[in-house]
């Protein structure tokens, strides 16, 4: 079985994982040459066990694989074979590259550009905030932002990058038939459609917690460095910065306020040699001189600074609200108005975008401009 077929078919077989696979590559040079090999070659295979061996000279395997690959046409989603053109050039280059990407949306060179934005699945509305504000940023000035689509600071890495405009990356730890968490739906739409996701996981894979560990490596393999905000000293955050160090990658923290737990890995980070983050400036100046010259680009600059047009009122109301949520009844009582005129000014200030409202009716401040 030659090309894509191939490809695919030998990462179906049961027991080949990455490594194997490359270790197949690397002995036989190309998947169809595994399958035209003898036997008693493939038994010289260190942990090549009978039953892959089976699987790899059996008719059933071509079968799955072309079924699978009909499947794959229908939902339209690529596969890109490890050192083929299209293969994303620094992914290409890490220790243990998966050996097939499966890929719906697009890539593009200046996704060469990207920088790697994770944190803590239960972030504060802090962490959320100042997510989105940097990853608006970086979209902005044309950088590609780079996470694993997971609930709280992943998700809001995606968004802000989408809603500055900009192209995003999800990496999944399932298939890309499996949503997770199924809340982002629409969110993996939006993405497909602004970038791409990516999985190395075939069709159906689950969310089992030993893919998300190993999918780490490619959310840094894809980019120039890895920025982390908010997480704790177990999170896997910082097994993805570790790996992003083991790529000669950069790596960034984001501080937080004292004493949160969310937050202790993040200033671990700093205090271990991370470059302290609070703009996307902060990134980018360092990353900019590693991006070829062809790829950069005119900066776009965000609206930093400028006094938003506002009556009394709502200036005031503007002005007491920070990172912290604070709740309506509590607005009220600051700034001695009645509560539904405070919600009317409320809803004003967030038609504009200079307020969220978070649930149960509490507020801050959007830091995107």
């Amino acid at each position: 079985m030659e090309g894509e077929l191939g490809w695919l078919a030998l990462s179906l077989a049961p027991g080949i994982g990455y490594k194997t696979f490359h270790r197949l590559l690397g002995r036989f040079g190309s998947p169809g040459q595994v399958f035209t090999s003898r036997r008693s070659e493939l038994k010289e295979i260190p942990g090549l066990k009978k039953k892959t061996i089976d699987a790899i000279k059996s008719s059933a395997l071509r079968e799955t694989a072309q079924k699978e690959m009909i499947r794959l046409r229908s939902l339209g989603i690529q596969i890109i074979q490890w050192g083929t053109e299209k293969y994303p050039n620094y992914l290409s280059n890490i220790s243990d590259p998966p050996p097939l990407l499966y890929l719906k949306g697009t890539l593009l060179p200046e996704d060469e550009r990207a920088v790697a934005v994770v944190g803590s699945r239960q972030a504060s509305a802090y962490g959320l905030s100042v997510c989105q504000k940097i990853c608006k940023e970086l979209a902005w000035h044309g950088w590609t932002v780079v996470s694993g689509m997971a609930r709280g600071i992943d998700s809001a890495a995606h968004r802000g990058a989408l809603e500055g405009g900009g192209r995003t990356l999800a990496v999944w730890g399932t298939g890309l038939d499996v949503v997770y968490p199924t809340e982002n739906l629409a969110l993996s739409q939006e993405i497909a459609a602004s970038g791409a996701i990516l999985s190395e996981f075939p069709l159906g894979t689950p969310p089992e917690p030993g893919n998300f560990p190993v999918r780490n490596r490619i959310i840094s393999g894809l980019s120039l460095g890895v920025t982390v905000v908010e997480a704790t000293v177990r999170s896997g955050s910082l097994i993805t910065a570790r790996m992003a160090l083991d790529q000669g990658r950069q790596v960034f923290a984001v501080p937080g306020p004292i004493g949160r737990p969310t937050v202790e890995g993040s200033h671990r980070l700093i205090k271990e040699g991370a470059k302290l983050v609070e703009s996307a400036e902060d990134i980018i100046e360092d990353l900019l001189p590693m991006v070829d010259r062809k790829l950069h680009r005119e900066i776009k600059t965000l609206p930093i600074g400028e006094e938003p047009e506002l009556n009394e009122k709502e200036r005031q109301l503007w002005e007491l609200l920070g990172m912290d949520p604070l709740h309506i009844d509590a607005i009220a009582r600051a700034v001695d108005l009645a509560l539904a005129e405070t919600a009317e000014i409320l809803l004003n200030l967030e038609i504009k975008g200079l307020i969220k409202q978070l649930p149960g009716t509490f507020f801050v401040r959007e830091f995107y401009g």
